[in-house]
């Protein structure tokens, strides 16, 4: 069931993601050369807690870390470990609060030192297919808008979506429905209404769609070992259009 949210609840959210963007702006800075993801992963707990928020995704269905960071060919899921970060990798993160009771989650991938210009390609576009996607979050459009937006954007540019994993609906919780491809067709799926809150997050493969899972249960990482972009923002429709949240 999808969740309309009422005005005070998408205040509620507004908040949470109001956080969210600090806990950004102050984490940043730390993924640089030599940083361990553990590191990294430490740090963003700690600017969560000092907002008085929760990380939403910490022991969320059982995930170890606060964060998912995904480098390179890992496109999500990434969990934090004592790898250290080298020139030329790119860094995924993927973030997602509870403050008081309500969510917001979004994700950006980062280069690391000079970075190839195919993996700075790759980022752009990813970016900007979330721009793109964003821009057809409009009420009683469809679902299928946001989806095809995505994927004509990135496939004009000659990569691929992932289609095993989406984005999702969110506020209450940090998952709700409706589930959103990145792949669809204008004027399919269900329809926009305002109160809606739309966790909106291309995958954007270099290579080839096909993905693995790893023994740890949770990356999921690029068949072809080719790099994977991801971008996330929490997006409210309102009468006037979309508004980012997070």
């Amino acid at each position: 069931m999808v969740l309309i949210k009422s005005k005070d609840e998408i205040e509620k959210i507004r908040q949470a993601g109001k956080i969210l963007k600090r806990v950004f702006e102050r984490i940043n800075p730390f993924v640089k050369e030599g940083i361990t993801t553990e590191e990294i992963d430490q740090h963003t707990f700690q600017f969560i807690c000092s907002e008085k928020a929760q990380a939403a995704f910490k022991g969320y269905k059982g995930y170890p870390a606060s964060i998912c960071i995904s480098i390179n060919e890992e496109i999500v899921h990434g969990i934090p470990s004592k790898r250290k970060l080298v020139p030329g990798d790119i860094v995924s993160l993927d973030i997602g609060i509870n403050f008081n009771g309500y969510f917001a989650d979004a994700a950006l991938t980062l280069g690391i030192g000079k970075v190839s210009p195919a993996m700075k390609r790759l980022i752009e576009v990813t970016h900007d297919s979330l721009r793109e996607a964003i821009r057809y979050a409009l009420p009683y459009g469809h679902l299928g808008d946001i989806s095809s937006a995505v994927q004509k954007f990135v496939e004009a540019y000659g990569f691929s979506v992932v289609r095993q994993f989406c984005g999702h609906g969110t506020g209450r919780f940090l998952h709700e429905q409706p589930e959103i491809p990145n792949f669809g067709v204008v004027g399919e799926g269900i329809k926009l209404y305002p109160g809606m809150v739309l966790a909106i997050e291309p995958m954007v493969n270099e290579g080839g769609e096909e993905l693995e899972i790893l023994d740890n249960g949770w990356t999921a990482v690029t068949k072809d070992r080719r790099p994977s972009a991801h971008f996330e923002h929490t997006v409210a429709i309102t009468e006037n259009g979309p508004e980012v949240l997070a």
